[in-house]
């Protein structure tokens, strides 16, 4: 039988988290003030996060930031992750290509998220803080914080988009099973959320809504502050413990990738299994593609601009050089919620801008297709989110058949399925259907960041 796992002992689990910020040929923009338009400090952003989050979120210095051993600890629960060569997807499609992927499902959360939600807490405990804020899209971020919240003993409130606050009531279950207090976003209980129930009774909410919900909660309550579960740079940083594994995972398979790929929101899975690949692309010359999957409905990266915008609706947080299409934008209500948001990262718009990563955009039909083949193959159910990078892998791996290249690839499985199964109800009865931004209705969202850049 063909070895399909490979697997690092728990004395390699990553010691320190890699910073791309610091060997980048060009610096992102910075972040500013949205008062002053002036370039924020870490000292600006204390209010908010955690002052180490706030530190790490501004060092574009430091190659390593070492990880602290009561992360790591925890971390030992379910690291290192598996890497898998998908034999029997290849032969379904009949490619030369060899598939791999590293399955962060297995974590207690079922996704990727835990590997910064422990961070953020572990930070916020050590500086005494009693509560944490966040937003969550499907809820896979708002569970991976609540295990994390009661790892650490601090009190969790979880803003959760409303769309998939009805559509997955599992998600809100785990959260539940954890402690922490969801509230579906919009709601009556901040100013943010009043304001656009006033203008929309039936408004389905957006991570940039749920954002504004609780960073307004966390600003106005004593000793809280707010957590993020993408697109920031500390986020984005503590995910990279995936391809740190991954590398020397693939190093075991005897292996490189030719191509990374993986599914496309804020960017926190993506950066994860990309930045430590692409640093050797950067520094040693590779040719490693690097491909984010995004949704059709959601098309920041393959649609958008790249221009100053607020990272949420109500216009509370600083103003982040980015791909966006727009702040205002109102998403459809497609299965994968986790995927809804209407920017990408500031160090991953960076980089898409200088040519060092591409982008795809998928309909939500075709990425279930994906995800039911991989399922059949694989025998995991992926999360709808995770068939993106499916669709992308094995689109890029029916290109190798047509031209017999033997191409490796690596995907990130970001995250199971295992509560999402009315997605794939939606899907096998033929009721899902896609949704795909008209020019007219990206040129209202965009002119909302459009005019902060006059």
């Amino acid at each position: 039988m063909k070895q399909k796992k490979f697997i690092l002992p728990e004395s390699e689990i990553p010691t320190a988290w890699f910073n791309i910020q610091a060997v980048m040929p060009n610096k992102p923009l910075p972040i500013l003030h949205p008062g002053t338009r002036q370039p924020l400090s870490a000292e600006d952003l204390y209010p908010i996060f955690c002052e180490e989050c706030s530190n790490q979120e501004l060092d574009t210095t430091n190659e390593w930031i070492p990880i602290p051993e009561e992360v790591r600890e925890q971390y030992a629960a379910y690291r290192c992750t598996p890497l898998v060569r998908a034999y029997d997807l290849e032969k379904a499609l009949g490619t030369p290509a060899h598939i791999y992927f590293k399955n962060e499902s297995v974590s207690p959360a079922g996704s990727h998220k835990l590997n910064s939600a422990l961070a953020q807490a572990y930070y916020a405990k050590k500086q005494g803080i009693t509560n944490i804020t966040t937003e969550t899209g499907a809820g896979q971020w708002g569970g991976a914080l609540s295990y994390a919240a009661k790892k650490f003993g601090i009190d969790c409130a979880v803003y959760m988009v409303k769309a998939s606050y009805n559509q997955k009531p599992y998600r809100r279950s785990i959260m539940q099973t954890f402690d922490a207090a969801i509230t579906p976003s919009p709601s009556m209980s901040t100013r943010a959320g009043k304001d656009i129930l006033t203008v929309n009774p039936n408004d389905q909410g957006s991570l940039g809504t749920a954002i504004s919900e609780a960073i307004e909660l966390a600003v106005s309550t004593p000793n809280c502050k707010y957590t993020l579960g993408s697109v920031l740079n500390h986020v984005c940083l503590h995910q990279t413990v995936i391809g740190l594994e991954a590398e020397k995972q693939m190093a075991m398979a005897g292996e490189y990738p030719d191509i990374v790929i993986a599914c496309f929101g804020g960017g926190s899975n993506f950066s994860g299994i990309a930045y430590p690949f692409m640093r050797h692309n950067i520094q040693d010359g590779k040719k490693t593609r690097f491909i984010a999957a995004e949704p059709s409905s959601c098309p920041k990266l393959t649609r958008g601009k790249f221009e100053y915008d607020f990272g949420d609706e109500a216009g509370l947080t600083p103003l982040l050089p980015m791909y966006t299409i727009g702040h205002t934008f109102k998403p459809a209500t497609i299965h994968a919620g986790g995927l809804r948001y209407h920017g990408a990262g500031v160090i991953m718009s960076q980089l898409m801008k200088d040519g060092f990563m591409e982008a795809q955009d998928y309909d939500q039909t075709e990425t279930f297709k994906a995800g039911v083949l991989f399922a059949r193959t694989e025998g995991i159910i992926p999360a709808p989110e995770s068939c993106h990078a499916i669709a992308a892998t094995i689109k890029e791996a029916l290109k190798c058949k047509e031209t017999g290249e033997e191409k490796v690839i690596l995907f990130n499985l970001s995250g199971h399925g295992f509560v999402d199964m009315a997605a794939y109800d939606s899907y096998f009865s033929g009721e899902m259907t896609n949704y795909e931004l008209t020019d007219e209705e990206l040129a209202k969202y965009q002119a909302s960041a459009d005019a902060l850049n006059q």
